[in-house]
């Protein structure tokens, strides 16, 4: 195998191991762990999800759990490991 192509293919799989794999369909309800919390805020839950008649996300609400504060959010920056993590951690 090239070591051009190697390289590509390493980089591209540790990209991967970066990121979420998310079904928006199951988005609503799930809990999520902010990497580098602010206002004590870590732990937080997806409160309201809305969808197009295409089925693609239009709105997306996070809420922290500890302050009940909610604010809207790309449901694809969910996808982003160096600021989320699935679950509470």
């Amino acid at each position: 195998m090239p070591q051009q192509l190697f390289r590509y293919l390493t980089s591209a799989a540790a990209e991967q191991a970066r990121v979420n794999r998310i079904n928006p369909r199951k988005l609503l309800n799930s809990k999520w762990t902010a990497v580098n919390p602010a206002r004590k805020e870590k732990h937080f839950l997806v409160t309201e999800i809305e969808f197009d008649e295409d089925g693609t996300v239009v709105h997306c609400l996070i809420e922290a759990v500890i302050s009940n504060r909610a604010e809207p959010i790309d449901w694809k920056e969910l996808q982003n490991r160096d600021n989320w993590l699935q679950g509470w951690k």
